[in-house]
C-alpha cells in the first residue's frame, strides 16, 4: 500500500544550517499493516511522514501509494489517498461548526454535493455510534461547537473524521502527544480498534517507546535520517523498552538520548 524508494531530503543545502533529514530511506508497508515509528529528536520520523503526506517534495527517490506514483503530487492532491491526524488537536476540524457538521463534511468527502438536508437521520445514528466508542460523552453533544471541546475530545473527533472514508493510508503524527496520559491511552486504544476493524494501512509516529511497542504489528526505529531497526511478528510481541534500547545501541553504535521517549 505504501512504497518508498531511496528517498532523500536535505534542508538548507549548501549553508551552515544544512541538515540531512532523510538519507536514502527504503520502506514497504503492506495492505493492512499498522506500523509505529520511533526515534530521537531529529531522527527523521516526522520528516518522513511529511514527505509521504506531500508537505514538501523530496530531493530524490520515489513514493507510491497503492501503486500510484505520488512523488510529484502536491499535498492537496495526495489528500484523496490519505487520512491524517495531527499532533495539535486544533488542526483537522472546523472550530465554529458543530460536531455533527464536521463529521458530515468528512463523511461526504470526495462525493458530489447537492441541495439536500444537511445531515440525514441515518448519518446522525452512525456518528453517535462511532463517538460512543470513545466514552467521552460526545455522542450526546452533536450540536456542540468543536471549539468548545477539550483536546482529547477534539482528537477523538479528528480520528473518526480521518477514517470515515477508509483512506488507503492513515498517517498519525504523534496524535496523542498533547493529551494527558489517561486520555492518550483511551485514544490509542480506539485508534487500534478502528484500524483493525477497517483494515487500514497505518503509519504512526510516536515519541513514546511503550506506545510504539504496545500498538501496531511492526515497529520501525529511525536515526540520523535512516531506518536502523524494523521489528515485527513474534520479535515485536516479546519486545520491551530495555530490549529496544539494546537493539538501538547495537545498530547505531550510540546511546538513545531522548529521555521523553524513554520515560513517556
Amino acid at each position: 500500500m505504501l512504497r518508498i524508494e531511496n528517498v532523500r531530503k536535505t534542508f538548507n543545502p549548501g549553508t551552515i544550517n544544512e541538515k540531512i533529514a532523510l538519507d536514502g530511506v527504503d520502506l514497504i508497508l503492506n495492505d493492512g499493516e499498522f506500523v509505529t515509528v520511533i526515534g530521537s529528536n531529529g531522527a527523521g520520523k516526522s520528516t518522513l511522514l511529511n514527505a509521504i503526506a506531500g508537505v514538501w517534495l523530496v530531493d530524490e527517490g520515489k513514493i507510491f501509494i497503492d501503486d500510484i506514483d505520488v512523488t510529484k503530487l502536491s499535498e492537496n492532491k495526495r489528500a484523496r489517498y490519505i487520512g491524517r491526524v495531527f499532533q495539535d488537536p486544533m488542526m483537522g476540524t472546523a472550530a465554529d461548526m458543530w460536531i455533527e457538521e464536521n463529521l458530515a463534511l468528512a463523511h461526504r468527502r470526495g462525493k458530489k454535493r447537492g441541495l439536500s438536508p444537511g445531515i440525514y437521520p441515518d448519518e446522525r445514528a452512525t456518528f453517535k455510534a462511532l463517538l460512543k466508542e470513545f466514552d467521552l460523552g460526545l455522542e450526546d453533544r452533536l450540536s456542540t461547537k468543536v471549539g468548545l471541546l477539550s483536546g482529547g475530545q477534539r482528537q477523538a473527533l479528528t480520528l473518526i473524521m480521518a477514517t470515515l472514508q477508509s483512506p488507503r493510508l492513515l498517517l498519525l503524527d504523534e496524535h496523542t502527544a498533547a493529551l494527558d496520559p489517561k486520555t492518550a491511552e483511551k485514544v490509542l486504544d480506539v485508534t487500534e480498534k478502528i484500524v483493525r476493524k477497517s483494515g487500514l494501512t497505518t503509519f504512526m509516529v510516536t515519541h513514546n517507546m511503550r506506545d510504539a511497542i504496545h500498538h501496531g504489528d511492526r515497529l520501525i526505529m529511525m536515526n540520523e535520517g535512516k531506518i536502523i531497526l524494523d521489528i515485527r511478528g513474534e520479535e515485536k510481541k516479546k519486545l520491551t523498552v530495555e530490549k529496544l534500547l539494546e537493539k538501538f545501541e547495537k545498530a547505531s553504535g550510540e546511546e538513545f538520548t531522548n529521555d521523553a521517549a524513554i520515560l513517556g
